[in-house]
This record gives structure tokens, C-alpha cells and sequence, in this order.
């Protein structure tokens, strides 16, 4: 009996020595807990851009999927980088200040997302900063598909121009150095808004003529009319023709393809049309009198761009019958406006809606694609640069320094 309890008694300790093992052996290697991580404090700031050049340009972005959603972006063309974006809510519109002291957008919100109170509003912002250093209550906005001339700025930047239909026709004029509408001028049967001077701007009307706005020291507004110069509703001008708002040059172009080279003013002036087929040693095309002839014509959104610096016009080009005019364009065809002479036929590589081009020795010219790219061309033999892919969702609108 002894024997076996000395034997039990030996078991136990036995078993306690291994599980105090087992115990000393899992302590040993069970790795040790990592130091809760310091979370650093986060802090913002502002990043101030350089000074910009000749091709850092504004671009405008509808959204059209969900055009609430708008923008503005700001791209350096040599590097392809985007350096920035501002908000452009729905039907935006945006003009820059010609000395490069700011741009302007216009927007429309609504209180409550898709409907309450509407705000219709300028904002002002710092093209370094992409700070907002003004933003005001507009009394209204013609909120129709996003138009270039819905908004303009005069030749000094004094006065921002925005175009208006509700209850009536009329541009708000904003005072850029008191930030607030000054004067709204009522422009009855006519629409749109291009500048020339630094006091004045004309407008089309409907029977093909325009309205031309000259303001006083006082900002008085007095109107006068030109006659009309072409026929609505046989063959339109594009609202979107190239203009140099410092001498009120506008070159209208027709949906069939005719320029009409237009000096803006209190009596304002029109040459007599030539035609951009004739220009390439074709006939020239037809109007809406024979709307089934298929041939070369003009179409796209911003269809068009000056360079001011040599005369040379841009045109999206596309083959099609007469009402084809939003159609995008599968050539650029650069015009000599002095001789009225094509100087070359640029084929695309995809069609495009949008031509933009900058003004300085070494232009570059901007076309896009239904992917949203940006596609930047040498302005002297129309040969790629780049391509900025995806830039957005519906790019519509350019603005380079010095247009």
C-alpha cells in the first residue's frame, strides 16, 4: 500500500513539472505585443501656385452624367498635370480675368438638392490659391445648356457680363472692384453676351441682327441695333464663334460654313461672308434650303478658336447634311482669316466636340474625346504632344491666357 501512494504521489508531481514546462516553454516564445502607433496630428494648409504661363489653361467640365456636379479644372498643358479643380455646379459658366487676376464662375444651386429656394451666383477665385475671394447672389442666370457667350468679362476685367432670360432678356453687370450687380440692361428678342471694350457688348437677335450696349461714365446703358446680317432659320451662326473682346472682333460662323467678320461697337459692323469650303477649293455648302447635300461643315460645342496672334481660325470639321451641327469633328481645319486660305487639314485620331488653342509663340492646341481625355496638339504643325487621360466626365470649355 505504501508503495503504490508513494507511486500515485510520484505521478502527480510528474504531471506538474511538465505542465509547468508546457507553461515556461508557450511564455517563452509567445511574441511580444507592438507599441500602440502615436497618431500624428493632421494639418492643412493652402498650396500656392507659381506664377503661370501661356499654357496653364482653364478647362470646363459639364458632367453631364450628373451635371450638378460641374467643375473647373486648372491644367498645365507642358507638364500634362492637373493642378487643381473648383467647383461648377449645374449649367456653369466661367471667364477669366484678361490680366490673370482671378476667373469667374457662375452656378445655380437649389436648397434642398433637386428642388426648394434656387441660388443663382458669381464666385470669384484667386488663380493661385484656388481660394474663393468673392461670392455673390446673381438676380438670375439663363439656366439652358452651358453656352460660352452666357458670360463674358470686358476688356480691363471692370465688368463681368451674365446673361439672363427670366422674366426677360438681360445681362447683369458685375462690378468686379465693388463685387455686386451694378445694372441690369434689358436686351428684348436677343440673347447671349460678347464684349468689346471695356464698356460695352453686343448681342444676337432673332431676326438675325444686334443689339449693341454702350455704358456711360455713370454705367447708363444705350442701345442700338445693326440690321440683320443673316437668316435665322435658313442658316444660324453658332453662338459659340471665336471673338477678341479688346477690339470687338467677332468671326460668326454659319451652320453651313459662311464667316462673317463682325467689328462690335455702338454701330456695329459686318463684312460680307466668304465661305470655309471655298477656302479649301470647294464648293461651298449648302444652307437649309437643301438640307439633304452632304459635304464638309463646321460642328461641335466650342467648335472654334482664334489664334489672334497670326489670324489663324480653327474649325471641327465633319461631313454631314446641313443639320448636323452638333456633330463632332473628325478633321481641324486652320483658316488664314487675312487671306481666307486653308493652311492645313489636321485629321483626329478620335472625334471631338472642343477645340481650344493658347496664344503665345509656341501654341498648343486642345481638343478632347468621349472618354473625357484632353488631347494637347503643337500648334504649329498639329502634331501630338500628349493626352491627358480621363480628365473628365464632358470637357466643353477652354480658357487660355489672352484670349
Amino acid at each position: 500500500m505504501l508503495a503504490e501512494r508513494r507511486c500515485r504521489v510520484a505521478r502527480r508531481i510528474a504531471r506538474s513539472l511538465l505542465a509547468a514546462t508546457v507553461l515556461t516553454a508557450v511564455s517563452t516564445f509567445t511574441p511580444a505585443h507592438a507599441a500602440e502607433p502615436i497618431l500624428q496630428t493632421e494639418e492643412s494648409d493652402v498650396v500656392t501656385l507659381p506664377p503661370g504661363g501661356p499654357h496653364r489653361v482653364l478647362v470646363e467640365d459639364g458632367v453631364y452624367r450628373h451635371s450638378k456636379d460641374g467643375r473647373v479644372y486648372v491644367v498645365d498643358l507642358d507638364t500634362g498635370r492637373l493642378l487643381g479643380m473648383v467647383q461648377a455646379a449645374y449649367n456653369a459658366n466661367m471667364v477669366a480675368d484678361p490680366a490673370g487676376k482671378a476667373f469667374y464662375v457662375a452656378e445655380t444651386t437649389w436648397e434642398r438638392g433637386n428642388r426648394g429656394k434656387r441660388h443663382d451666383m458669381l464666385a470669384a477665385y484667386d488663380p493661385r490659391t484656388l481660394e474663393m475671394v468673392a461670392d455673390i447672389d446673381l438676380p438670375g442666370r439663363a439656366l439652358i445648356t452651358p453656352k460660352k457667350p452666357d458670360m463674358a468679362i470686358g476688356a480691363d476685367g471692370h465688368y463681368v457680363y451674365v446673361y439672363d432670360s427670366s422674366p426677360t432678356n438681360a445681362v447683369h453687370v458685375y462690378d468686379t472692384a465693388l463685387k455686386s450687380v451694378v445694372r441690369t440692361v434689358d436686351v428684348p428678342g436677343c440673347g447671349l453676351v460678347y464684349p468689346w471694350g471695356n464698356t460695352g457688348f453686343s448681342s444676337i437677335c432673332g431676326d438675325g441682327s444686334l443689339a449693341n450696349v454702350q455704358m456711360d461714365a455713370k454705367g447708363k446703358p444705350t442701345l442700338t441695333r445693326t440690321p440683320p446680317f443673316f437668316v435665322p432659320d435658313r442658316d444660324p451662326v453658332f453662338e459659340h464663334s471665336p471673338e477678341v473682346g479688346a477690339n470687338g472682333h467677332v468671326w460668326f460662323i454659319s451652320y453651313s460654313g459662311l464667316i462673317y467678320e463682325t467689328t462690335l461697337g455702338t454701330q456695329s459692323s459686318v463684312a460680307k461672308p466668304w465661305s470655309i469650303q471655298e477656302a479649301a477649293g470647294l464648293k461651298a455648302a449648302s444652307d437649309a434650303r437643301a438640307p439633304f447635300e452632304v459635304t464638309w461643315r463646321p460642328g461641335g460645342w466650342q467648335l472654334a478658336a482664334l489664334r489672334a496672334r497670326d489670324s489663324h481660325l480653327f474649325v471641327l470639321m465633319h461631313k454631314g447634311t446641313f443639320w448636323t451641327h452638333k456633330e463632332a469633328g473628325s478633321e481641324l481645319w486652320e483658316l488664314d482669316l487675312k487671306t481666307h486660305r486653308l493652311v492645313r487639314r489636321i485629321p483626329l485620331a478620335a472625334h471631338s466636340m472642343m477645340v481650344g488653342v493658347t496664344q503665345d509663340a509656341q501654341s498648343r492646341i486642345m481638343l478632347t474625346d468621349e472618354a473625357g481625355d484632353l488631347v494637347v496638339l503643337d500648334g504649329a504643325d498639329g502634331k501630338p504632344v500628349r493626352k491627358i487621360g480621363a480628365l473628365g466626365d464632358a470637357l466643353i470649355f477652354t480658357a487660355a491666357p489672352g484670349e
